[in-house]
């Protein structure tokens, strides 16, 4: 489980290069790999500037900027869990902002075994205990997908 201090100051932890869910350094913010892993390859894309709440706060270059990271960490996701999970199935990409107070954006896999009540809804309706369950927490059994992913980011970088 990735545990520490830095889970308090995510953006300035990976500014400081201190933030061990930290894939890759994007144009505008970070590639993490998310806390969670009960569907694998759950990844998030941290803005690089903590003061940014909203994506309509970035100037219009860095708004894009954003934008192509949140599209390029969805595609190296996608070929990873594709390659290293079984039945992948698509990508959900979300930005919501609702309980942390900076730009981030989630992308989430979506995969053919999750049960079939859950599958067509959004990821937050999983039943909350899943997401503090020790099982689900990342750890070092997700290095795998957690490198798949980063191989892709710079694959795409190229």
């Amino acid at each position: 489980m990735v545990v520490g201090a830095w889970r308090d100051d995510r953006i300035g932890s990976a500014l400081r290069g201190e933030n061990p869910a930290v894939m890759r350094r994007l144009d505008a913010g970070f590639a993490v790999i998310g806390d969670v892993q009960f569907l694998p390859g759950y990844s998030v894309l941290l803005t690089d500037d903590p003061s940014v709440q909203r994506l309509s706060e970035l100037p219009r270059s860095r708004r894009l900027a954003f934008l192509d990271g949140m599209d390029r960490l969805g595609e190296a996701v996608e070929r990873a869990c594709r390659r290293v999970e079984t039945g992948f199935r698509r990508v959900n990409l979300e930005i919501l902002g609702n309980a942390d107070r900076f730009l981030h954006a989630h992308v989430w896999p979506r995969y053919d075994w999750e049960p079939e009540e859950r599958v067509r809804l959004p990821v937050w309706l999983y039943p909350r205990e899943m997401w503090g369950e020790e099982r689900y927490a990342l750890g070092a059994r997700h290095g795998p997908v957690r490198e798949a992913i980063g191989k892709e980011l710079d694959r795409l970088a190229r």
